[in-house]
């Protein structure tokens, strides 16, 4: 047994100045990503926050603090409640819609049929699109009287529609180039994931009788769940991120039919140069989505098994 000399530091000490070391070692990697992070994610929030609260200004009248009236005038725009419905509507078909077709597809791709790689990547080609190309593709399916969906439909007698130029059917019709861009992104990730389960799972389920609709909702589901948690999170982000295609395909007509909240947010601050109305509109938005990553941590984490 090692003796200690009198000019030793006491063994408290010691371990003392090695917490102190590890914890500086450790602020030492972490400060890159909290520098990054405040100055692209902290400050650009609370300077948005800041803005909310005073008026629009001009040239002649400097901007004033006016509190939440920015907030209260956006509550009583109907234009407010049009927009929050679409987006809405456009969330709550495009992630089930999306997460159901990756789902299937990985399915279909991951099981033992001829041509799988090319299977695989048919599926994935519509993520390698950007999405401004692959919305001036659709326009040209969605062309009323010339394109391919109305050529289709006159071969059984159906007049041509104006997808994209009615409010009943414009924002369906945004939804489905969503779906067909994002599906076989998620794809990806259930074929990776099903690529982990062990096989001896399948063979052990057969043999106790299991048929394939068994063998899916008591074993891969459940399997996959973390997987399907990380895929809502990034379509839900997607749900509200996207705007490119509304560009080129509908500019957030007709009669504001396919106008999402985020194409809004760059309307009022980029075309009407209302950057208040726009900063309080973002805060709500951040909000939301500030809520729900609560929800994610605090709830549904809970119920995942990663293992």
């Amino acid at each position: 047994m090692p003796f200690l000399r009198a000019s030793d530091p006491a063994p408290d000490a010691l371990a003392r100045r090695q917490r102190q070391l590890l914890a500086l070692y450790g602020w030492m990697l972490v400060t890159p990503a909290l520098v990054l992070l405040s100055l692209f994610a902290v400050w650009p929030t609370l300077a948005t926050f800041w803005g909310s609260l005073f008026s629009r200004g001009t040239a002649r009248r400097p901007a004033v603090f006016n509190g939440i009236e920015n907030y209260a005038d956006l509550i009583a725009d109907p234009t407010f409640w049009t927009v929050l419905g679409n987006t809405l509507i456009y969330a709550g078909v495009t992630i089930p819609a999306s997460i159901l077709l990756a789902l299937a597809m990985a399915l279909w791709a991951d099981a033992k049929i001829p041509l799988r790689s090319f299977v695989r990547g048919a599926y994935f080609t519509p993520t390698i699109l950007p999405m401004v190309a692959a919305a001036n593709l659709w326009l040209f399916f969605y062309t009323p009287g010339l394109g391919v969906i109305d050529t289709l439909t006159g071969l059984v007698g159906l007049p041509p529609v104006n997808w994209l130029g009615q409010p009943q059917t414009a924002l369906g019709a945004v939804i489905v180039v969503t779906v067909w861009k994002e599906a076989g992104f998620f794809m990806i990730f259930y074929l990776a994931a099903l690529q982990t389960i062990p096989p001896d799972l399948k063979e052990a389920a057969r043999v106790e009788g299991a048929g394939r609709l068994t063998y899916l909702r008591r074993v891969l589901l459940p399997l996959l769940m973390p997987t399907t948690a990380f895929i809502f999170i990034n379509a839900l982000i997607n749900s509200v991120k996207l705007i490119d295609h509304l560009f080129i395909l509908t500019k957030g007509g007709p009669n504001n039919a396919t106008k999402l909240v985020l194409y809004w947010i760059w309307e009022m601050a980029f075309s009407y140069f209302d950057r208040p109305h726009a900063a309080a509109l973002t805060v709500m938005v951040l909000a939301v989505l500030g809520a729900v990553a609560v929800f994610q941590f605090a709830v549904l984490d809970k119920r995942i098994h990663y293992r």
